[in-house]
């Protein structure tokens, strides 16, 4: 019975062994390509890169444009808190001089034969406490209540301030958090972007340029489309644009040596003396519509559903704009995305 226990053993440890060598032959086979499945994975298609790289650029644009706004209302928060701060100062001083006043007309009670037990209450360290006052108004003359009267309405007001001062803070603690996410989502964007090209060999990680099938542009090109703008804003706008052919694209950035779609436009306008909103969704209803077919140099074109692109016509059919990080400011067919809209500022 022990032999035969065994002979078992030695063919089941005998058939165990064969499995692995079996295994380790097709790993070996897996690894060297022998199996026909360890092939490296080919690699991309340019042209398939390159459209992915150009959506990833998109959606960064999208949240660029939130980006923008978001900043655009941070920074109103903060104008109005400093403001309302400013005013809470003058607020808290003229409360001062009304107290004073209140002050000198209880001194000179206190002289005339004694301090009324309400005006005690009312010159407390307390003024919240002093006002709860009610018979106040009964016991004094009218000088004195006159002059409890302003120190009433300055207490409010400064409360009043001090109330909408909270509100801005609030909303400016929003805004930063929305700032960060908008950062945190255009950074990731543009990361991959920046991985997805580097998976192609140098030569072919450019993105395609703007066919407009002309000669380089130049100063006769400025000057015919300013000439041709509807007025000497929009002209001024047009030569600010062709002055800025080359600049680099950042998000965010409004020049003068950088800038993002809406900061090109907002930057040119503002060279012109005309004040522009500060994102693609504003800038669209910052003048008067028109359609594609009466377009004029210095109109704003919009493109995309959501209107999260903008450049600025110079005729013949094409615009400058800042296409994205791949790419400086520079001329460009309006065919090449989406058209989505048109309008003339001035």
């Amino acid at each position: 019975m022990a032999a035969h226990r065994r002979t078992r053993q030695r063919v089941a440890g005998g058939a165990t062994a064969r499995a692995a060598v079996a295994i380790a032959l097709a790993g070996a086979a897996t690894a060297t390509g022998l199996g026909g499945t360890g092939h490296a994975d080919p690699p991309p298609a340019p042209d398939r890169v390159r459209a992915d790289v150009h959506k990833l650029y998109r959606e960064a644009e999208v949240a660029t444009e939130k980006y923008n706004g978001a900043k655009e209302k941070a920074e109103s928060a903060r104008r109005r808190l400093r403001d309302l701060q400013d005013e809470a100062a003058r607020g808290k001083d003229r409360l001062n001089s009304a107290q004073e006043a209140l002050g000198t007309v209880a001194a000179a009670q206190y002289r005339g034969g004694g301090l009324d037990p309400a005006l005690q209450l009312f010159l407390s360290e307390d003024p919240d406490g002093y006002l709860d006052g009610a018979a106040l108004a009964e016991r004094v003359g009218s000088r004195r209540q006159a002059a409890v009267g302003s120190v009433r309405a300055q207490l409010r007001e400064l409360e009043r301030l001090r109330g909408a001062a909270r509100v801005e803070v609030a909303s400016l603690v929003s805004r930063r958090a929305e700032l960060r996410r908008h950062k945190e989502t255009i950074d990731g964007k543009l990361t991959a972007a920046r991985r997805l090209l580097a998976r192609l060999p140098p030569g072919q990680r450019a993105a395609p340029v703007d066919g407009t099938g002309r000669a380089p542009h130049s100063s006769a090109d400025a000057r015919d489309a300013a000439l041709t703008a509807p007025g000497p804003r929009a002209a001024e706008a047009v030569s600010y644009a062709y002055a800025k052919l080359g600049s680099p694209y950042v998000w965010g950035a409004t020049g003068p040596d950088a800038f993002d779609c809406s900061g090109l436009v907002q930057a040119a306008y503002r060279s012109a003396g005309v004040s522009l909103p500060r994102t693609t969704y504003a800038q669209i209803g910052a003048g008067r519509r028109v359609p594609r077919s009466e377009l004029l140099p210095g109109d704003l074109v919009f493109f995309y559903s959501g209107i999260s692109h903008v450049g600025i016509y110079v005729g013949d059919g094409l615009m400058i704009h800042a296409p994205n990080p791949s790419a400086p400011v520079r001329v460009a067919p309006l065919d090449e995305m989406p058209f989505a809209g048109a309008t003339r500022v001035v």
